[in-house]
C-alpha cells in the first residue's frame, strides 16, 4: 500500500511540474504560477472526482442484482473471494469488448464492463476479466490510473492552449516555435509518465486476478479473444480521449505502428504466456 501511495505522490508531483513548465513557456513566471495553481486544483479534483468523470465520459450505467443479476452476482462472489468491499458495478453500451476499474480506494471502487465483452466471452472468461479488475482494486492502484488519465487530458488541453497563444523564451519574449514544441512534447511527456507505471501494473493485475479467480487459463483465454476482436471494433470515446486507454484491460485504440511504441499495455502474447505458465505451475 505504501508503494502505491508513493507512486501516486510521484505521479502528482511530476504532472504538477509539467504544468509549471508549460505555464512558464506560455506566460513566463506569471504563466508558471497560474499553471501550478491550475495543476494543483486539478490534482485535488482528480483525487476526489476523476472516477465519476470517467464513468460519465463513457456513459456508464450502474446495475445491481435486479438489472444484471448474473454479472452483479459474479462480481460480488469475486469481491468476497478477494476480501474486498462490494464495488459499484457498471455497464457501458459499447460493442468493443473491454473493462476497467476506477475509484480512489477499495471502499470507493467501481468496476465497469462493456456490453460487447459480455456478448463475446463465456461466463468463465468474464469471471477471469472481472477478477483482473478487482486485482487492480486490491492492489490500490486504480487511483493512479484514474488520476493519470484525468491529468493527461488536462495537459493536452493546456498544450493546445500553448500552441494557440504561442510560447515565450527565457527572456519573456514571444516565441511561436516554443508554443508549437510545447503542444507536441507535453502530451508525449504525459504519456511517458503514464507508461512508467502502467505496464507493470497490468502484469500484476493479471497475476492477482488469476489468484482471485483460481483459474489463470480463463483470463488467458479471455485476453486472446479480446485482443482479436478489440482491434477491429472502434470505441469512439476512447479514440476521443486516448488518455483513458491505459485504464482498460486491453488497449482500446485502433491505431497500430508507432502507437505501439507508446502502448500502456504489455503485449498480449506476453500476458497470455505468463498466465499459461502460472496455470502449469
Amino acid at each position: 500500500m505504501l508503494a502505491n501511495w508513493l507512486k501516486t505522490s510521484i505521479l502528482m508531483a511530476a504532472i504538477l511540474a509539467l504544468f509549471g513548465a508549460i505555464g512558464a513557456m506560455v506566460g513566463g513566471k506569471t504563466g508558471m504560477l497560474l499553471a501550478l495553481l491550475f495543476g494543483g486544483t486539478m490534482n485535488f479534483f482528480a483525487y476526489w472526482y476523476s472516477d465519476k468523470m470517467v464513468l460519465k465520459m463513457y456513459k456508464a450505467r450502474q446495475v445491481d442484482e435486479t438489472s444484471a443479476p448474473q454479472f452483479y452476482g459474479m462480481v460480488r462472489e469475486l469481491a468476497q473471494r478477494a476480501g474486498l468491499p462490494m464495488p459499484k458495478v457498471y455497464l457501458i453500451d459499447e460493442a468493443q469488448p473491454n473493462a476497467f476499474a476506477t475509484g480512489r480506494n477499495p471502499d470507493n471502487a467501481a468496476v465497469a464492463a462493456t456490453t460487447g465483452i459480455l456478448q463475446l466471452l463465456s461466463a468463465r472468461e468474464i469471471r477471469g476479466v472481472m477478477a483482473h479488475e478487482l486485482a487492480h482494486v486490491a492492489h490500490r492502484d486504480i487511483l493512479i490510473s484514474t488520476i493519470s488519465a484525468t491529468m493527461a487530458g488536462a495537459i493536452s488541453a493546456l498544450a493546445n492552449f500553448a500552441m494557440f497563444f504561442g510560447g515565450r523564451d527565457s527572456e519573456g519574449r514571444s516565441n511561436p516555435l516554443a508554443g508549437i514544441l510545447v503542444a507536441l512534447l507535453a502530451p508525449l511527456a504525459a504519456s511517458l509518465i503514464q507508461m512508467a507505471i502502467s505496464r507493470a501494473r497490468e502484469f500484476e493485475a493479471d497475476r492477482g486476478g488469476a489468484e482471485i479467480s483460481g483459474d489463470p487459463n480463463a483470463l488467458a483465454d479471455a485476453l486472446g479473444k479480446i485482443d482479436a476482436y478489440a482491434r477491429g471494433i472502434p470505441m469512439a470515446t476512447a479514440e476521443a480521449h486516448p488518455e483513458t486507454a491505459q485504464m482498460m484491460i486491453m488497449n482500446p485504440l485502433s491505431g497500430g505502428g508507432i502507437k505501439g511504441l507508446f502502448s500502456t499495455h504489455p503485449a498480449t502474447e506476453q500476458r497470455v504466456a505468463r498466465l499459461r505458465a502460472m496455470a502449469r505451475g
